[in-house]
C-alpha cells in the first residue's frame, strides 16, 4: 500500500495530540517555559537544516520570490481563516484569552510537520520502493512532538494530520512519475535545497513559538515550489 507510511504518520500525530489533550491541565508557568524551549529547539533544527544548502543563491532566490508570492496571496491569513472556520465548528473547544485557540495550533503544527526532508524522502521511498520505514520513523518523532504541542498550543494540532497525509500521500502517489522525468542528480539537488529553504521556515516558526518574533511563516510556503523551479534552471544551465 503506497499510502501506508503517510497514513501511519498522520495517525501517530493524532494519537500524540489526543495524549497531549489529556495532559492539558499543566500549570501555565510550565507551559510557557516548555513552549519557549520547544521554540528554541525547533529553531535549532531549522538552523541545522539551513546548512544543507550547497548554493546560497538558490536559497535566497527561492525564499525571496516565494515570500513575495506568499505575501501577495496572504497565505498566513488564509490558513488562519481556515483554522478559525474549523474552530467555529467546535465552538465548545474555544479557549479564553489566556490560552491559544485552534487556529494557531493548526497552523504552527502543520508547518512543523509538513516541512522537512524526511517527509519528502520518506514519501518517495513509499512510492518508489514501497518502503515506509522513513515515514514511520518520522511519525514517531511527530507523535512525540504533537503531545507537547497539544498541551501548549491546543487541540488544533490534531488537525495538522490532514495536510501531512495529503502532502506526503501526493508525493508518494506521484513518485513514479517524478522519477521517470527527473534525473537522480537533479532530484538530490532539489531535496538538498528544499531542506535548506524549509530550514529557514522552521527557524522562523521556532522563533514565533518561543515568542521572540511574529513572522508570518505560512507566507514562505511558496518558496518550496519556487526552489524546484530554480533548481531545475540551475541544473539545466550548469
Amino acid at each position: 500500500m503506497v499510502l501506508l507510511g503517510a497514513l501511519i504518520n498522520a495517525l501517530l500525530i493524532m494519537a500524540g495530540a489526543l495524549v497531549g489533550r489529556i495532559f492539558k491541565n499543566i500549570p501555565e508557568s510550565m507551559k510557557s517555559t516548555v513552549l519557549s524551549i520547544i521554540g528554541l529547539a525547533v529553531a535549532l533544527l531549522g538552523i541545522k537544516m539551513g546548512f544543507e544548502s550547497d548554493n546560497f543563491i538558490i536559497l535566497m532566490i527561492s525564499l525571496v520570490v516565494g515570500t513575495v508570492i506568499g505575501e501577495w496571496l496572504d497565505l498566513d491569513k488564509q490558513m488562519n481563516r481556515l483554522g478559525k472556520w474549523v474552530e467555529s465548528l467546535f465552538s465548545k473547544n474555544r479557549t479564553d484569552n489566556n490560552q491559544i485557540g485552534i487556529a494557531e495550533g493548526f497552523v504552527s503544527a502543520s508547518l512543523i510537520f509538513v516541512v522537512g526532508s524526511m517527509g519528502v524522502i520518506g514519501a518517495l521511498d513509499s512510492g518508489l520502493r514501497n518502503d515506509h520505514n522513513v515515514l514511520i520513523t518520522k511519525g514517531l518523532i511527530d507523535g512525540f512532538i504533537s503531545i507537547i504541542l497539544t498541551s501548549t498550543l491546543g487541540i488544533g494540532v490534531l488537525l495538522s494530520a490532514v495536510p501531512v497525509f495529503v502532502y506526503q500521500g501526493l508525493i508518494a502517489l506521484s513518485a513514479g512519475v517524478i522519477s521517470s522525468f527527473i534525473p537522480d542528480a537533479a532530484l538530490q539537488m532539489f531535496i538538498q535545497e528544499m531542506t535548506a529553504v524549509g530550514g529557514v521556515m522552521i527557524f522562523a516558526i521556532g522563533l514565533n513559538i518561543a515568542g521572540l518574533t511574529k513572522i508570518k511563516a505560512a507566507n514562505l510556503l511558496p518558496s518550496l515550489i519556487v526552489v524546484g523551479i530554480v533548481v531545475a534552471i540551475f541544473y539545466i544551465f550548469q
